[in-house]
């Protein structure tokens, strides 16, 4: 096996969000190399070529086409490889298709590589990251997925815009599936360290239930929107991998939503989902306990449960 490559990625899948996730990890500056890997070869070809030719505006970095074995040293490796969500379809739809591709990428990426880190990305990322770190048989620090780290975003950016304040001064998190039966944390939602509901009246808002249901609605609902409008989303989520692989690579310790497996924490075991976690160097250091309200629990306890039942349907 090759030493690992601290500054190289490689992202496995050039579709939509593939190739925005390395435009987004190209100009982020934090690699020096990255390779692009997909089942077809001159669409990963032609996005290197394409990303390669704004080096000039940017950070020196080689960019290139190759195959598993090229992503061997690789210390972050990015799959967002998998049929698309189609309008009218559910992430949950996307199972048995994707589970599928992923047992044939993901024992041929451990079979090459054996200590980066797995990032997965493609949908339904929670079934998928469970899926993916019992295929490759790595620890499972090492294997988590995007999780709600865009739907999180997505909470904020409404949250500000509905109190009119600066998005990150807004401290919330949507947690439990990056799907349907994800939760909005209100209990624990702040703005710098003000409760949400005391910022509300201080900006004039003052009927929360309804802002609430609304907000939350339109995070659950913004990839639909997004697919209707043209036809996929691609990105934001672009941005979240950026985002996380800053925290990977800088060795932040940020505290991010990723999906990981549980083991217990709030009464769920055995099914990856989003809580907050610390997100460093080897990967997800530890998780952070959230406040929630017993309403929030047991939304969260019903959005394990169902994710455990598409486990074991598919699994």
């Amino acid at each position: 096996m090759a030493a690992l490559n601290e500054r190289k990625v490689a992202v496995v899948g050039c579709g939509f969000v593939g190739s925005a996730s390395a435009f987004a990890l190209m100009e982020s500056g934090l690699f020096s190399e990255m390779v692009l890997i997909d089942v077809n070869r001159e669409k990963a070809e032609g996005e290197a070529l394409d990303i390669s030719h704004g080096l000039p505006f940017a950070k020196p970095m080689q960019i290139y086409a190759g195959d598993y074995k090229d992503a061997g040293d690789a210390a972050v490796v990015v799959v967002t490889a998998g049929a698309g969500q189609k309008p009218g379809e559910t992430r949950l739809d996307l199972v048995k298709k994707n589970v599928g591709i992923f047992k044939s990428i993901i024992p041929e990426i451990a079979k090459y590589n054996k200590d980066g880190i797995l990032l997965i990305v493609a949908n339904p990322v929670d079934i998928l990251t469970y899926a993916a770190a019992k295929l490759s048989g790595f620890p499972e620090n090492r294997v988590f997925g995007s999780g709600t780290v865009l739907d999180t975003a997505r909470f904020k950016y409404l949250l500000g815009e509905h109190l009119s304040v600066d998005s990150r001064s807004v401290h919330a998190f949507i947690i439990g599936e990056h799907g349907d039966s994800e939760i909005a944390a209100w209990s624990s939602a702040n703005v710098s360290g003000i409760p949400i509901h005391d910022f509300c009246e201080m900006r004039g808002h003052f009927e929360h239930e309804k802002a609430m249901k609304e907000i939350a609605e339109n995070v659950k609902n913004s990839a639909y929107e997004i697919i209707e409008k043209k036809g996929a989303t691609y990105y934001g989520i672009a941005m979240s991998v950026r985002r996380i692989c800053e925290a990977i690579i800088r060795d932040e310790k940020s505290i991010l939503p990723i999906s990981s497996i549980q083991h217990g924490d709030n009464g769920i075991d055995g099914v990856a989902l989003s809580m907050p976690a610390i997100v460093g160097r080897s990967g997800v250091e530890g998780a952070v306990p959230i406040r929630l309200s017993d309403q929030e629990k047991e939304a969260l306890g019903k959005s394990s449960e169902t994710l455990k039942a598409v486990i074991n349907e598919s699994l």
